[in-house]
């Protein structure tokens, strides 16, 4: 391929992922979230968010429940007690018992499995998706989302959240645009206060940003420690050259 043809293919690349930013949410910037994976009090929260909201429906088949006790200090006996519901062995994945012809029947599709889910759809989506379900009742469970339209799946944090409408407004020529984050009101309030459910889906999302990555926990101590390590043996390295050469001058 000439350099030419592969400039042209990756400006293209390049734009079609700058449409896929633009229009994943209806037009709508994504709403932002910093991601905090050394929150560990949040970490723990978003896995029991996790467990008894999503997977139920959602697997995520590659992460092993002793490794979350592990990695976000939990002990065993916790784990067993609030998050294991569907077994009692602490080294089994976390699957789910719904088989996908019982979910074919129940969703008319398969739930997708959750393991990578952040590191596909990027945790601005993800918080976006969560914070953006309202009602539409020409959809077969009477919610539609504003970042996933036509999305298959209920709002299962109704509850928490409450329930949003979206608005219709018109610009001050008349003319109607297309709706936005700020188009959504509350319409019937959840359990939880706007800023409790802030904190709760920051929560879960921190954790399938985890759940995508468990390394990431360790990679940053452990970067620490080499770069303190090569640090050390350059001034090894700089006394051993100048002994070295001190002869040949």
């Amino acid at each position: 391929m000439s350099g030419q043809k592969r400039l042209h293919s990756m400006t293209l690349v390049f734009f079609m992922m700058v449409s896929v930013n633009a229009f994943a949410a209806g037009g709508a910037k994504l709403l932002h979230m910093d991601v905090d994976l050394g929150n560990e009090a949040s970490l723990q929260r978003g896995a029991k968010t996790f467990v008894n909201y999503c997977l139920s429906c959602h697997a995520a088949a590659y992460m092993r429940y002793n490794r979350m006790g592990t990695d976000l200090g939990i002990s065993d006996d916790v784990l067993k007690s609030n998050f294991m519901f569907g077994t009692d062995k602490v080294g089994e994945t976390m699957t789910v018992a719904m088989t996908d012809a019982d979910s074919l029947q129940f969703f008319g599709v398969s739930p997708p499995d959750l393991s990578v889910i952040a590191r596909a759809r990027g945790a601005d989506w993800l918080y976006s998706y969560f914070k953006t379900f309202y009602v539409d009742e020409n959809r077969p469970f009477g919610v539609n989302n504003l970042t996933f339209k036509d999305v298959g799946m209920p709002h299962v944090l109704w509850e928490l959240q409450g329930m949003q409408r979206l608005a219709h407004r018109e610009s001050e020529d008349g003319v109607h645009h297309s709706p936005t984050y700020a188009d959504l009101e509350l319409i019937t309030p959840g359990t939880q206060t706007e800023k409790e459910y802030d904190r709760t889906v920051r929560d879960l999302v921190n954790f399938l940003v985890y759940v995508g990555e468990p390394i990431k926990l360790k990679r940053g101590k452990i970067g620490v420690w080499v770069i303190l390590y090569l640090f050390v043996f350059l001034i090894i390295a700089y006394m051993l050259k100048k002994e070295y050469w001190r002869d040949v001058h």
